[in-house]
């Protein structure tokens, strides 16, 4: 179970995807820079209780059209070896110390407890209170389901919309899938994608609720 330190981390969340979001191809915003803010998300537990795992949904207020992006995150206490091209920033934490912050998309345990919430082997947590579920966040039975002993991160690669991920399985040589974590999120209903897939909800600007797909499992028939 993930415990949620209420302490002070310099530099804050915000100001760290300040600086890293506008490199993102999926990133909307202009040349003058993100004004961000907190609009919700949930988190998942490490079974090893090492690493933290949050889904941080940001709006940004930048333009006459608010953009609301998806940042899922890990929180290590070293550095992750080959996931170089997914670190965002490090922090000091009042708790814990340094963490060093990642893109969860290239990190293995965000991908796997990812990968065991959409197979039901997981349960969403709420962002801010330890040892509650978060039961807005939603996995729709319907649709393929998810095989056992995925793996991942294999190759991540980013669009104008989405992080794909690919994921297979442990034996060399087996069918790959593809993990697709949504990066700009929308409102839509819940039947809006084939496969398995997770619906949660965030805040809008003007203080209303809306749900939408984070992410979707594509798995391969070969």
């Amino acid at each position: 179970m993930a415990v949620i330190h209420r302490t002070t981390m310099s530099p804050g969340k915000l100001e760290l995807l300040a600086g890293w979001l506008p490199l993102r191809p999926w990133y909307r915003g202009g040349s003058g820079g993100p004004q961000l803010s907190k609009a919700g998300g949930f988190r998942l537990d490490d079974p090893e209780g090492e690493v933290g795992i949050e889904f941080m949904v940001v709006t940004d207020a930048v333009g006459d059209d608010p953009v609301t992006y998806l940042v899922p995150l890990t929180y290590r206490g070293a550095p992750l070896k080959g996931a170089e091209d997914g670190l965002i920033g490090t922090s000091e934490h009042g708790v814990l110390g340094r963490r060093w912050i990642y893109d969860g998309a290239h990190d293995p345990v965000l991908v796997e407890q990812l990968l065991a919430l959409l197979a039901g082997r997981a349960t969403a947590q709420d962002q801010n209170v330890d040892d509650t579920p978060d039961p807005t966040v939603e996995v729709p039975a319907e649709g393929a389901g998810v095989p056992a002993g995925l793996t991942g991160p294999g190759t991540v690669t980013d669009t104008a919309e989405a992080s794909l991920v690919t994921v297979g399985p442990v034996m060399e040589g087996g069918p790959v899938s593809t993990l697709t974590v949504c990066r700009v999120l929308r409102p839509a209903p819940a039947g809006d994608s084939a496969g398995r897939r997770v619906l949660a909800g965030w805040s809008a600007p003007d203080g209303t609720r809306r749900h939408g797909l984070f992410a979707h499992l594509a798995v391969s028939e070969d």
